[in-house]
């Protein structure tokens, strides 16, 4: 693409997070501002697939930044997989004048764009988001800052019940490869024990944990727990304590959904804000088939070949704050 676009698209793909309205609208408003035409793509890839475009200005996307969802719909696209689907696609745009696509989505949405760019010479430009914030070439995702709040103040209303009634509660928040909302949450929670993915866990030492706790007039016990540890989640915590503390109440709460939806906090809209505003000024500088990220305050582009899944890292310093404050 030697000629800079003047004519794009925006969609999303894949799961829904907070923020993707706040970024849709970014997108928009810093296209407009840059003398480009926008439209907007319906339910993802599917909608590539069946010409589901609509114009978009900056009236479209007034009073969206508050909203949970996206207001493009979303879809995972078995279609888009295979060769004929994204023949369809690329000819849908070429017919709609697009001359390059702004993609808010993860690390499998975006090796799916590069192969269809690689296709068909269409460039995209990547905003990464996902609550499990695992996706490396950012410090943060759009997303994973409400996914945390959220599920915070969800043990804080849970600790209330436990307090009230001396019970221990072990709370299941998602993040089937990545502790990392099992970590800031059971941090800034108060959790006596955080399971993650990334760590091997010692029931021996968490049972030792629970009865030195109640040994010491302990009221309450959060115990928070990743989807995807290999302990099997919050019902398999559970029931091996109630073996081992038959006496105690021990209740399951598993926030699932609730923290996929909701109005995103300050912290995503700033940061939708900020990448859709580097998304198209990759475009503008001619870029194709890079993430745009938030590298400690910069933004950074990170080719879509090198664009994968990361996992949380626990040095001795971010294990001692789970073991030195739980009592």
């Amino acid at each position: 693409m030697s000629d800079k676009a003047k004519h794009i698209a925006v969609m999303t793909s894949g799961g829904d997070v907070p923020g993707l309205n706040a970024c849709i609208r970014a997108v928009v408003r810093s296209a407009i501002y840059h003398g480009m035409t926008v439209h907007g793509v319906q339910n993802g890839f599917e909608g590539l697939i069946d010409a589901q475009f609509i114009p978009m200005d900056a009236t479209s996307v007034s009073n969206i930044i508050h909203l949970g969802g996206t207001v493009l719909r979303s879809s995972r696209s078995e279609r888009f997989r295979t060769a004929e689907g994204r023949k369809q696609a690329a000819q849908n745009l070429r017919k709609q004048g697009i001359q390059a696509v702004v993609l808010i989505g993860g690390d499998g949405s975006f090796q799916g764009a590069k192969v269809f760019s690689e296709e068909h010479d269409i460039p995209f430009i990547g905003i990464p988001k996902t609550i499990d914030n695992d996706i490396f070439g950012t410090d943060q995702a759009i997303g994973y800052d409400t996914a945390l709040n959220t599920a915070m103040q969800a043990i804080d209303r849970i600790r209330d019940t436990a307090e009230s009634h001396q019970r221990v509660f072990v709370v299941e928040v998602m993040g089937r490869d990545s502790g990392y909302i099992a970590y800031g949450a059971g941090i800034a929670g108060g959790a006596e024990t955080i399971l993650v993915p990334e760590t091997r866990a010692d029931m021996d030492n968490l049972l030792a944990t629970l009865k030195t706790g109640w040994g010491r007039v302990k009221s309450s016990i959060i115990i928070v727990v990743a989807e995807g540890d290999e302990t099997g989640g919050a019902a398999n915590v559970a029931e091996l304590i109630k073996q081992h503390l038959p006496e105690r109440y021990v209740g399951i709460c598993i926030l699932g959904h609730t923290q996929r939806g909701g109005c995103p906090t300050s912290a995503d809209r700033i940061l939708a804000a900020k990448l859709g505003l580097g998304a198209i000024k990759a475009i503008e500088n001619n870029n194709r088939n890079v993430m745009v990220g938030m590298v400690k305050g910069d933004l950074v582009l990170t080719p879509f070949s090198d664009v994968k899944r990361r996992h949380l890292e626990l040095n001795a310093e971010a294990m001692s704050l789970i073991e030195e404050l739980a009592f």
